[in-house]
């Protein structure tokens, strides 16, 4: 049972509502992405853009462009996009009005083309495909970019042809670079201190919501950006992205705790079960053994060279070898059991039968085999990983115990 778990020593209330004072703040030393690593990743794209005979690549608001040049842009109506070309300068396409804001945010490349309100962008994403020699060939597109832009492009220009830009973005940013797992890693210890100060706070009648909003506030306050934080109590927790019902906390409820913030952009995810209250029932004690076992055999089958669904087969067998499931029934395990994870929480990478994508130095990924019981609980342990030489390093150490979620 979790009763009286102490939260990081800051020696003040650390809730959501009033009488908040001070939580450590805990970013204030790490170290942004350089303009120097984004250089390498947009040279690195452009290998992999002559590999791939794709003559350009294209991208729009989101973390691709994040990635690349490290400006972050809302996604409005008014086309703003970036051209990297397999050769030469990379180079952007906004609304005329925006330019001064926008000109603050380069650090990389010089060349802009603006459009005016009654103008077409598309013409001006041709000019800039035309000054960087391009009349003909393949278009990578950005999995993000909007079809409205897409579809403004391939009606202004002829003789050329569109292709997903996957196989240019995918690898480059699937391996991630000692800088950002720096990042994540401040993310991941953010958030194992927020979830720590929420479950120091749990108390009989308390909503999910409001748990949520410890955490969040908690990540905010400790310089990190709040990102998600599912709280399900009892049965909600059997649904592993919960249920709309509202749910207050009673002793011996099963408590799953899922959350995450970022850091310079970067996420974190990280999932705790605990008991609430009163000692764990045989049955639940049963469940986050056997959710622990998952998690470990998952982990152990995570190596260079192997791959992907083989983490999910490892993870899955001890849970179907317990006689839940098999494949995606329940009770058992509903859904993969990892995600890639980086500038978005949900990246390439997936821990999924079929993926045949081997393990490589560089990638990061969740082990997160749920098991859930309809009408019961539902029971997670979820810890990122990145891999080394020597195989997977956790971001944050699972859980030792049902009483004891953190090391």
């Amino acid at each position: 049972m979790v009763t009286g778990f102490q939260s990081i020593p800051t020696g003040e209330n650390t809730g959501s509502g009033k009488g908040i004072k001070k939580i450590k703040t805990m970013t204030g030393d790490f170290t942004p992405i350089s303009v120097a690593e984004r250089k390498e990743r947009i040279a690195k794209a452009q290998r992999l853009l002559l590999q791939n005979k794709m003559q350009a690549m294209v991208l729009e608001s989101g973390t691709a462009l994040e990635y690349f040049t490290g400006i972050s842009w809302w996604p409005s109506e008014r086309t703003m996009v970036v051209v990297v070309p397999a050769n030469g300068e990379i180079k952007y396409v906004c609304p005329a009005f925006e330019e001064s804001r926008f000109r603050e945010l380069i650090t990389i490349g010089k060349k802009v083309y603006v459009w005016q309100e009654d103008e077409s962008p598309y013409l001006k994403i041709i000019q800039a495909f035309s000054d960087s020699g391009i009349s003909a060939g393949t278009i990578g597109i950005e999995e993000q970019l909007r079809f409205f832009i897409f579809d403004g492009i391939r009606k202004e220009a002829s003789g050329l042809e569109y292709v997903s830009a996957d196989p240019v973005t995918i690898p480059c940013r699937m391996i991630k670079s000692a800088a950002e797992l720096a990042l994540m890693q401040k993310a991941s210890d953010i958030t194992v201190a927020a979830m720590k100060i929420a479950i120091s706070q749990l108390k009989e009648g308390i909503s999910q919501s409001d748990v949520s909003a410890i955490v969040n506030n908690s990540h905010d306050r400790m310089g990190a950006t709040p990102d998600f934080a599912l709280i399900l109590f009892g049965e909600s927790s059997a649904t592993p992205h919960g249920s709309i019902k509202p749910r207050q906390l009673r002793k011996g409820d099963i408590v799953l705790m899922d959350c995450g913030c970022k850091v310079n952009g970067y996420s974190s995810d990280i999932t705790r079960t605990i008991v609430f209250g009163a000692e764990p029932t045989r049955r639940q004690l049963d469940i986050w053994k056997l959710e622990q076992k998952a998690q470990a055999a998952g982990f152990a089958a995570a190596r260079i060279g192997n791959r992907c669904e083989m983490v999910d087969a490892a993870a899955r067998k001890v849970i179907t070898d317990a006689g839940f499931g098999p494949g995606y029934q329940l009770p058992g395990l509903p859904h993969r059991t990892g995600h890639g994870i980086g500038l978005d929480g949900h990246e390439w990478g997936n821990m999924v039968k079929g993926n045949q994508q081997p393990l490589e130095v560089g990638m990061c990924f969740s082990i997160e085999p749920t098991i859930s019981i309809p009408g019961e609980f539902g029971v997670r342990m979820e810890d990122c990983v990145y891999m080394t030489a020597e195989g997977p390093k956790w971001f944050s150490q699972p859980a030792v115990s049902i009483d004891k979620p953190f090391v």
